[in-house]
C-alpha cells in the first residue's frame, strides 16, 4: 500500500533509553531489535528512531559529524540491516530521524568551512562579517540561550547556530549542500528505511540580508525562561526558498515507493498554517507541530488545531502527537485534568488515537510513564543545564524504558548504571506489570489502536466537531462514528437525540436511553444512524 502512512501510527524510540543489549547503559540498535516485538504486538504501523548516526553526542546524536554511519555507542550498519529485517518481518516500517539543518562541529565539511574563505566548503555554513562595533550581525538568538552567532579567529568571522554553538547551520542557498543531503538520504534509503523524520523542517533556509527578527507581535509582560521565545522568527527560518528544498525532497522519496517524510515544524507563530504549507502535493507527506504538547488540556485546544489544518489546507496531512523527547510528558504534563494517573493516561490515548490524520506516540506513554525528577547534577541535555531550573530540561522525559521491576527496569543487561537513572515512581509502571491486565494503560492503547485500524473512518474519514461546552469534546467521524470525551475528573451528562449505540473501547461511559454519562476522563465512541445532535 503505497500510502500505508495516511492515518497510520508511529511510535518513537529513543534509541538511548529504550534497551540496553551490551550493558553499558546506553540503548542499542540489538536492544531495539530485541523490543520491536512490543511495538508490532502494541498494533502500530511504524517505529521513529531518533538519531543514530556518528556524532560527538554534545545533543544526544542531533549533532551529526558522519550521515552514513551509525555510532559505535548504538552499533554498526549491520545492526541497523538487522533492525530493517526484523522489522519488516513484524510488518513495521522504518523511519529515522534527518538532523540536516545543522551538523556537529567536528562534521569534516564544517572543520574544512572554517579553515578558510576560499576553500571548496568555505559557503557550506553560513558565515557573516562582524558589523562596526565588532558586534554579531544581528539579533537572532539560539533556540539553546544567547546569541544564534559564534565567532571564529580562523575566518575572522561568525557563524550561525541556531541551537549549540557546536551545532554550526549549514547553508542550504547552497545548491551542493543540497545535493550532499539527497545522497545521505539515497544512502538510507537503499538499504531499506521506509522514510524519514525532518529534524527542524523549518529551519533550514535563512534571510540572506541578515536581517533583525522583530519582536513577538504577542506581547510579553514578564519574561519567559528562555528568551527566544520573545521573537517572532520570520527572518532566521520560515524561509519561502524552503519550499522547492522540500519539493526536491520528495521527488527523491517518489524514487522509492512506498516511503514517506515527516517534517518537525519547531515554531510557535502560526505552526498548523506552516503544517499545511509544507504538506501541499509535491512537498512532505506529514507535518507534525508542538500544538498539542503544551499545558492546556481543553477541548478548544484539540479542536481549533484539528479544524485549521483541515480547514487551511485541506489537501495536507497532519501527524499529531501529545509527547515526544523535547517536551515534559503527558501524563505529567496534564495531570490536573485527571482523576488519576491511569484514567488521564487511558482517556489521553485514546483521544490521540481518535484523531483525523497520523499519529506519533512516545515511547513509554502506552505505560501511563510520567517525567523522572532529576537533581542537576544527573542532567546531561544541554538546554535544561543552561536553563536550570526553568524550563524543565529534557532529560526528565528521556530516561530508559521500563520494562519490568527488575534493576534498571530491565532496560540494562549489565550491572552498570543507565546513562539516565530509572526512579522508583517510573519502575512502578513498566510493561510485565500490565501486560494483559484488563483496563491498564497499555492494554487500553492496544484495544484503542485495534478499534483505530478496524474502523477505517477513524483512519481518513472527515471530522466535524459538535457544540459542546467545556470539558467536553465531540466529533462525528465520517457520517457513522460518534466520539465524545470528558476532559475533566468531573462527571458529565449528555443529552442525545437520535439513532445511537454505544460501541468499541469505550472509558466509563454509560448510555441510557437519551442519556450519555459520562464520569471522570470518559471517552464515548457510539454508532451513530441519521442526524444525532448533542446538548450539554
Amino acid at each position: 500500500m503505497s500510502e500505508w502512512w495516511r492515518g497510520s501510527v508511529t511510535y518513537q524510540v529513543y534509541p538511548r533509553s529504550f534497551q540496553d543489549d551490551n550493558g553499558d547503559g546506553v540503548g542499542d540498535l540489538q536492544g531495539i531489535t530485541r523490543r520491536l516485538s512490543h511495538i508490532a504486538d502494541l498494533g502500530c504501523d511504524a517505529v521513529w528512531l531518533s538519531p543514530i548516526f556518528t556524532s560527538p553526542m554534545l545533543d544526544m546524536g542531533y549533532d551529526v559529524s558522519n550521515y552514513t554511519d551509525v555510532d559505535p555507542v548504538f552499533g554498526t550498519l549491520a545492526d541497523y540491516d538487522a533492525l530493517i529485517a526484523a522489522a519488516h518481518n513484524l510488518g513495521l516500517k522504518v523511519i529515522i530521524d534527518q538532523v540536516i539543518s545543522h551538523t556537529s562541529d567536528k562534521h569534516p565539511a564544517f572543520v574544512e568551512s572554517r579553515d578558510s574563505r576560499t576553500n571548496p566548503k568555505a559557503d557550506w555554513y553560513v558565515w557573516s562579517d562582524p558589523r562596526h562595533d565588532g558586534s554579531p550581525p544581528n539579533n537572532w538568538l539560539s533556540v539553546f540561550g544567547g546569541s544564534a552567532w559564534s565567532w571564529d579567529a580562523r575566518r575572522k568571522q561568525y557563524f550561525f547556530h541556531n541551537f549549540l554553538s557546536q551545532q554550526p547551520d549549514m547553508n542550504f542557498h547552497n545548491a551542493a549542500v543540497q545535493d550532499y543531503h539527497l545522497a545521505n538520504m539515497r544512502f538510507w534509503l537503499d538499504r531499506g528505511t521506509d522514510g524519514f523524520r525532518l529534524d527542524t523542517v523549518n529551519f533550514f533556509f535563512h534571510d540572506k540580508l541578515f536581517r533583525h527578527d522583530p519582536a513577538d507581535y504577542r506581547i510579553k509582560t514578564v519574561a519567559p525562561g528562555n528568551p527566544y521565545e520573545m521573537q517572532y522568527h520570520i527572518f532566521s527560518k520560515n524561509q519561502p526558498q524552503n519550499l522547492p528544498w522540500l519539493e526536491r525532497i520528495r521527488s527523491l522519496l517518489d524514487e522509492y515507493p512506498g516511503t514517506t517524510t515527516v517534517g518537525e515544524v519547531g515554531e510557535s507563530n502560526h505552526p498548523i498554517e506552516i503544517m499545511g504549507e509544507y504538506t501541499q502535493a509535491g512537498r512532505l507527506h506529514q507535518c507534525y507541530s508542538f500544538e498539542m504538547m503544551g499545558y492546556d488540556y481543553s477541548a478548544a485546544v484539540f479542536r481549533n488545531r484539528i479544524h485549521d489544518f483541515f480547514s487551511g489546507a485541506p489537501n495536507g496531512w497532519p501527524m499529531w502527537a501529545f509527547s515526544n523527547h523535547d517536551v515534559v510528558r503527558l501524563a505529567t504534563r496534564w495531570a490536573k485534568y485527571g482523576a488519576s494517573q491511569d484514567a488521564l493516561a487511558r482517556q489521553a490515548g485514546s483521544l490521540l488515537l481518535s484523531f483525523q490524520g497520523s499519529i506519533c506516540l512516545w515511547q513509554g506513554d502506552e505505560l501511563g510513564q510520567t517525567d523522572t525528577e532529576l537533581a542537576f547534577e544527573e542532567l546531561t541535555d544541554p538546554q535544561g543545564i543552561n536553563f536550570w531550573p526553568e524550563p524543565v530540561g529534557r532529560d526528565n522525559t528521556r530516561t530508559p524504558m521500563v520494562w519490568d521491576n527488575s534493576v534498571n527496569g530491565g532496560f540494562s543487561r549489565g550491572n552498570g548504571h543507565p546513562w539516565l537513572p530509572v526512579k522508583a515512581p517510573q519502575l512502578a509502571r513498566n510493561v510485565a506489570s500490565q501486560q494483559g491486565v484488563t483496563d491498564s494503560v497499555l492494554e487500553t492503547y492496544r484495544t484503542m489502536i485495534a478499534f483505530r485500524k478496524a474502523n477505517p473512518i477513524l483512519l481518513t474519514g472527515p471530522t466535524v466537531f459538535h457544540d459542546l461546552p467545556e470539558p467536553l469534546l465531540a466529533f462525528t467521524r465520517g457520517v457513522q462514528m460518534l466520539c465524545i470525551f470528558n476532559l475533566s475528573p468531573t462527571p458529565q451528562t449528555v443529552t442525545l437525540t437520535g439513532t445511537a449505540i454505544l460501541t468499541g473501547p469505550s472509558l466509563a461511559a454509560e448510555l441510557e436511553g437519551q442519556t450519555l454519562t459520562l464520569g471522570p476522563n470518559a471517552a464515548a465512541f457510539l454508532t451513530i444512524s441519521g442526524e444525532v445532535t448533542l446538548t450539554a
